[in-house]
């Protein structure tokens, strides 16, 4: 008995040592908070742990009567800081309570000199209290729209794409970007029966020559009993659709090494020369070679044509199937040109644009955007976004207009327009713009229109003015013909943006249909530059609705929250488009975008939008040049930083520049969850319907925990005539698939790797499939691998 209570002293010794080291660490970070202006809370909860834990080792039952009304004032001030919000009060209350909870214990409680009946049952009231709101929260999230899209009124209309219903023969399904298919063999009521039909392994995987940003982000394409697809190092395969077994490969031999910003492939794209001559070959005539042709962009500035049937190259292109894209390039640099989206095709056009290495110099490749003839390869015509004559192709003997605005998105196009729709990036250096030239401004961070013959300016509308925070437009922009409130149809065009805001525009000339006001925005740039005085603003947008607060501050435990509360009021942050800065600027939206390249999904015949912004802030400080940031890269310097996060160069301009995403220093994220969404948008009236968290911790906490929080994503939904829509892209290994009308999950599948890509849909012989590309993604921290997986129905179903 003695040793046993013994035990019990030295227990209630330790945990009210850890009362008093909790309290120091509170009422030091407390007061460092407050000299900065944020939250006195935290010098309370410092004082009162302190008190607490030298009644506890008094031993006095007071101690459980203050600490029941602190834990039950902490839950007060919880909810008045964010509301029934479940992640944001859990660092607030986790600690605190599981405190109160071991201190009402027999273990501690016996050990109290005197008991105290009413004080332990305070502490259980405040206890329970705390889970009844808890509870409450999991049930009641502030930042879930609940809401349901009305159903098609009728049947889904017939295509008048030209695209048949059973195929994706282009990285949107359609060059009009608009990831939705009419199929509906999989559907609401039957897609929980989904099950695996095959799985491919490419064989492609990181090498110890890859940079950290080596992504598989590939959505393969089909065309009629055939899949096409490429990898990270550009490998084309060609897969029976219906049983995923290879047909042919062709390995262009990509020269990468740790400097490339990027190694990676979207897709590939797809032409057919002839249309008559498969209806010769229907009647048993060989079809010409080439005249169904692929075409594969190579990282490293090349470009190839290939049969489609044989993977044999196209003689008449170019060299034997070959174009140096380098051509006329300045600083022909490896990977600092890198074409890693499909092009657009016309019927005679192949139109090519490629991203410039980030913050790297200010001597870089042009980011022209070139047409070349399908059949032959011969440069038709091009458009330098940063020269002063854009049209100009250069003599022999010259070059491009080096480090011009950039176009690494998938573009899209509209074939009775004849207009393709480029998004155009910043000039680079991205994060100082002092020395830009009135040509390299004209055309940058905007939706670029060009006749597609041609190569001639249509329109341009810029959606960030003297970008300083590289929110260029990084998406896909999708077609769609809307009806108004007055009944008529529209040509549209929607650009989602970094910003979250989603611009609609008339195709035609690129009139605003949703307005856009320009609105003031925080000034102040670093010496040498300067900043625009207004942004526009879409009215349809997915930003913040306001500022970022201290109370918006987050962390696994009420330690790294309060850190994360210190971090916030110590960098420069004015709200959206606060300026770069030497004392470190809060980018919110950051860096990688409330948008990315994975764009949106229109469903046309609802006219529904789903969409899936992300949330999460990135951390920008400047670095003027001096010791150990020279204004030129010395020998050494091997020519890229091999990422587009932390330090980059930014050589020849004053600043280099710092870029983390904003994390505590135990490594989660600052903000408060969610940090990932998926939404419903109703495109006739423009408003957001519903809106759901999406994605686990699963495959990036310490425990293999699924808990819903909302993560972060790359890769983007497609939906389906079957009120379904599919998607994978969040930071865990995912497929899932949602009901359209209202976002619930109807089914997920577990990937064997991060699924960091667009899926997409077909059907072969009567049965529809559904493919992702799992094969993760380098930077993004999910598991790399090289499958690609394919769904279908059970065949009793698939009928």
């Amino acid at each position: 008995m003695e040793t046993k209570a013994s035990l019990s002293r030295i227990v209630v010794i330790i945990t009210a040592l850890f009362a008093a080291l909790s309290g120091i660490y509170l009422l030091v970070g407390g007061i460092w908070l407050a000299k900065l202006g944020g939250s006195l809370y935290y010098i309370i909860a410092g004082v009162i742990s302190l008190v607490t834990a030298w009644l506890l080792y008094r031993r006095r039952s007071s101690a459980l009567l203050l600490y029941a009304i602190f834990l039950f004032g902490t839950t007060v001030w919880a909810v008045w800081e964010v509301g029934t919000d479940f992640w944001a009060l859990t660092p607030r209350l986790d600690v605190t309570f599981f405190l109160g909870l071991w201190i009402l214990l027999p273990v501690v409680y016996n050990q109290m000199l005197a008991k105290n009946a009413f004080a332990r049952g305070a502490l259980a009231v405040s206890l329970l209290f705390t889970v009844i709101v808890l509870a409450y929260s999991v049930f009641n999230d502030p930042q879930e729209i609940n809401g349901t899209i009305k159903a098609a009124d009728a049947a889904p209309a017939a295509t008048d794409s030209g695209v048949p219903a059973s195929d994706w023969p282009a990285y949107g399904r359609t060059q009009g970007g608009t990831r939705y298919s009419p199929l509906n063999q999989i559907n609401d009521k039957n897609v929980s029966k989904l099950d695996v039909a095959w799985t491919f392994r490419t064989g492609d995987l990181k090498t110890p020559n890859d940079p950290g940003e080596i992504t598989d982000e590939v959505t393969p394409i089909k065309i009629g009993d055939m899949l096409y697809l490429c990898t990270p190092h550009q490998k084309l395969f060609a897969l029976d659709a219906a049983t995923g077994k290879e047909k042919w490969k062709f390995d262009p031999q990509l020269n990468s090494n740790p400097t490339f910003q990027h190694v990676t492939c979207r897709g590939v794209s797809y032409h057919e020369t002839t249309p008559a001559a498969q209806g010769d070959a229907a009647k048993g005539a060989a079809p010409a070679v080439c005249s169904r042709r692929i075409i594969l962009p190579v990282n490293d500035g090349r470009l190839f044509a290939l049969d489609a049937e044989t993977g044999a190259r196209c003689p008449a292109f170019g060299n034997n199937g070959e174009l140096n894209l380098q051509g006329n390039m300045p600083y022909a640099t490896p990977g600092h040109y890198e074409p890693t989206s499909p092009p657009i095709i016309t019927k005679s056009v192949i139109i090519v644009a490629g991203a410039v290495t980030d913050n790297y110099s200010n001597r870089e490749p042009s980011g022209v955007i070139r047409g070349f003839d399908v059949e032959t390869g011969k440069l038709l015509w091009a458009f330098d976004p940063g020269a002063a004559e854009p049209n100009k192709i250069p003599a022999d003997g010259q070059h491009f207009t080096p480090n011009s605005p950039n176009s690494w998105a998938p573009a899209a196009y509209d074939d009775k327009l004849d207009l393709v729709y480029l998004p155009i990036g910043v000039a680079t250096p991205d994060i100082w713009g002092g020395n830009r030239t009135p040509e390299m401004e004209r055309y940058a961070s905007g939706l670029l229109a060009l006749n597609a013959t041609t190569g001639k300016l249509a329109w341009f509308y810029q959606t960030v003015h003297h970008d300083l925070w590289d929110m260029d437009v990084p998406a896909q922009p999708t077609l769609a013909d809307i009806t108004d409130k007055s009944g008529n149809k529209v040509p549209a065009i929607y650009v989602p943006t970094k910003t979250g805001n989603i611009f609609v525009l008339d195709r035609r000339d690129g009139k605003l249909i949703v307005d856009a006001p320009e609105k003031p925005v925080p000034q102040g740039a670093a010496k040498g530059d300067h900043v625009s005085p207004t942004q526009p603003f879409s009215e349809l947008t997915f930003r913040p609705e306001a500022k970022l607060t201290g109370k918006d501050m987050w962390g696994a435990t009420i330690y790294d929250q309060l850190m994360c509360r210190v971090i916030f009021h110590k960098l420069r942050y004015e709200g959206t488009f606060t300026p770069p800065s030497e004392q470190g600027t809060l980018v919110f939206p950051g860096n990688l975008g409330m948008f990315e390249w994975g764009g949106i999904s229109v469903d046309t015949d609802r006219q529904v939008a789903i969409a899936n912004p992300i949330a999460l802030p990135f951390v920008s400080k400047l670095i003027p040049r001096g010791p150990g940031n020279p204004m030129e890269p010395d020998e050494n310097d091997k020519g890229g930083s091999g990422t587009e996060t932390g330090i980059q160069p930014q050589y020849g301009v004053p600043f280099g520049v710092t870029l983390n995403p904003f994390l505590s220093p135990l490594g989660f994220p600052c903000k408060q969850p969610s940090w990932g969404y998926i939404s419903g948008v109703d495109l006739k009236t423009n408003d957001i319907v519903w809106k759901k968290r999406i994605g686990t911790v699963r495959d990036s906490s310490p425990l293999p925990l699924p808990f819903k929080m909302g993560m972060p994503m790359l890769g983007a939904p497609i939906s389906t005539a079957g009120n379904v829509f599919f998607i994978a892209a969040t930071a865990d290994n995912y497929l899932r698939a949602f009901d359209m009308s209202n976002g619930d999950k109807l089914w997920e599948a577990r990937l064997p790797a991060g699924g960091q890509a667009t899926p997409m849909t077909y059907s072969v012989n009567g049965k529809q499939y559904v493919v992702i590309a799992a094969g993760g993604h380098g930077s993004f921290g999910t598991k790399l691998g090289d499958y690609i997986i394919a769904y279908a129905l059970p065949d009793a179903d698939a009928k």
